[in-house]
């Protein structure tokens, strides 16, 4: 996905009698905040409810102070699904691919080959490296962390290492390596809304993403000599092996899945047709190398996984919920998507984005603004391709008039914007890493170096000035590469 069906409004777009007053949208900001925060944290609700709560104090507020319709507010919440329909379908077809994957023998395979192959010493670096390396070459976080980064979990529980450092590690290299792909849809939306070539754009990623990541990894290796210092736990590499080879076919072949799926993506074909294509080779390789029946196999399909391996700790792992299964997450992200379409047909993002443009006075100032408004978008929508649109569109003539070029903010907003969904436990992003892993958001956050790592150089170069980007005369392009996305991230 390098484009949007729709554009964010801007202030100019908004009639004057229903622009709502800077005070007035900080208002709905501040509810979200509340809700979220007392409803979560405090009462300990899932987001559901707090999320409805906020779509509910925002449409009040579009209507008695803003004056629009109902009908206004019901656009809202369906441009808000609207533009993150990809997601949506995304979610539905990974439920289903994991489920057909663990069936077909392809993640039991790569746990059994990993923890034969990988130390608890290396096993965290190795894991960003590799899922850097997937992502890079797919152009897809989302598949490398439903795909890969499931098995992981898998081999690192064998090994001793915490669920929560093994996502945090897999998180790290996918979305390190998905900013540098130009596969990538965020790193082609990021180019296209700022009137970048895509390879400049990549190429003024490269120096921070590159630090962000060799951090991140420097840690991994840190922390896995400390987890690693006790050992494996006795017998818990053989129980998982040997429940693995007593349960499935653990033949190469069972790989096809995976074959076919990295295949198409490195073929640049679709995100959805890519990710289907994987979910019938791994219900193929269900019946022919497991002997499951054609019902069977489609069973697994709708409702997922309940292994029988013999071993509590396996059969936990290789759980799945099938289609049906992505119902608690689709409906969170549902809810999400409509509160962030909400806030952008109301004009509070156009305001707040406008109200950023007027207050810098530096190139500092601007790079800082830059970063934070990409996070605070993604806080509001739950939507990466908001947080890199909405300051993208806001802010281009700004940097014009600083003599900036295009790739400066195009990084800015990337940097910022791409990694951080998910470290918000109601963004879309992070909605899905927390139910595909099983690691909950809050738990692999602190582990999640990249997401962290990324913004922070950002806002560590304007606060310092080193490697600031010097005011000057624009440089003139071409008009970006033609977007070159083929998955979702």
């Amino acid at each position: 996905m390098g484009t949007l069906d729709i554009t964010p409004l801007t202030v100019d777009d908004i009639d004057p009698e229903h622009r709502p007053s800077f005070r007035t949208a900080l208002l709905p900001v501040l509810a979200v905040v509340l809700f979220l925060g007392v409803g979560s944290a405090v009462l300990k609700l899932d987001p559901h409810v707090p999320l409805l709560w906020s779509i509910i104090f925002t449409a009040v507020l579009a209507r008695r102070k803003l004056g629009l319709s109902w009908d206004d507010v019901g656009d809202g919440l369906a441009r808000g699904l609207l533009m993150g329909r990809q997601a949506l379908f995304i979610i539905f077809v990974i439920y289903a691919l994991i489920a057909t994957w663990v069936s077909a023998g392809t993640i039991p395979a790569l746990m059994s080959y990993g923890l034969e192959l990988l130390s608890p010493q290396v096993f965290l670096p190795v894991a960003a490296v590799l899922a850097f390396a997937v992502a890079f070459a797919i152009g897809s976080s989302w598949t490398t962390v439903g795909t890969l980064g499931v098995a992981f979990v898998g081999i690192g529980s064998g090994l001793g290492i915490p669920g929560a450092m093994t996502v945090g590690a897999v998180l790290s290299g996918a979305y390190a390596g998905d900013k540098q792909s130009p596969l990538s849809d965020t790193t082609n939306l990021a180019a296209g809304v700022t009137n970048t070539d895509l390879y400049d754009h990549i190429r003024a990623m490269r120096n921070s993403t590159l630090l962000a990541f060799g951090l991140a990894a420097a840690i991994y290796v840190v922390l896995g000599l400390q987890v690693a210092s006790g050992g494996s736990p006795p017998g818990t590499v053989a129980e998982i092996q040997s429940a693995l080879s007593g349960s499935y076919n653990l033949t190469p072949l069972v790989f096809l899945p995976l074959l076919v799926t990295f295949g198409l993506a490195l073929r640049q074909f679709p995100a959805i047709p890519t990710l289907v294509a994987g979910v019938l080779a791994g219900v193929f390789t269900t019946i022919v190398f497991q002997g499951a029946g054609f019902v069977e196999a489609w069973e697994v399909f709708m409702y997922g996984t309940s292994p029988q391996t013999g071993s509590d700790l396996v059969n936990g792992l290789l759980g799945s919920g099938g289609l049906t299964g992505s119902a608690w997450t689709i409906t969170v992200v549902v809810a999400a998507l409509s509160l962030g379409g909400l806030l952008e047909k109301t004009g509070v993002l156009a305001v707040l984005a406008n109200e950023l443009a007027q207050s810098v006075s530096s190139v500092a100032g601007l790079v800082a603004g830059t970063g934070a408004a990409a996070i605070l978008t993604n806080v509001l929508t739950a939507q990466q391709y908001m947080s890199i649109v909405v300051p993208g569109l806001t802010l281009r003539d700004v940097y014009d008039e600083y003599g900036l070029d295009t790739d400066d903010l195009s990084q800015a907003i990337e940097s910022a914007g791409t990694p951080t969904g998910a470290l918000i436990p109601w963004h879309a992003g992070a909605v899905y890493m927390a139910e595909v892993t099983g690691v909950a958001t809050t738990a692999y956050a602190p582990f999640y170096f990249f997401g962290i790592l990324s913004p922070l150089i950002l806002f560590a170069v304007a606060a310092t000035g080193i490697g600031l980007p010097e005011p000057g005369a624009s440089a003139e392009g071409d008009g970006p590469t033609p977007a070159a996305s083929t998955a979702d991230d």
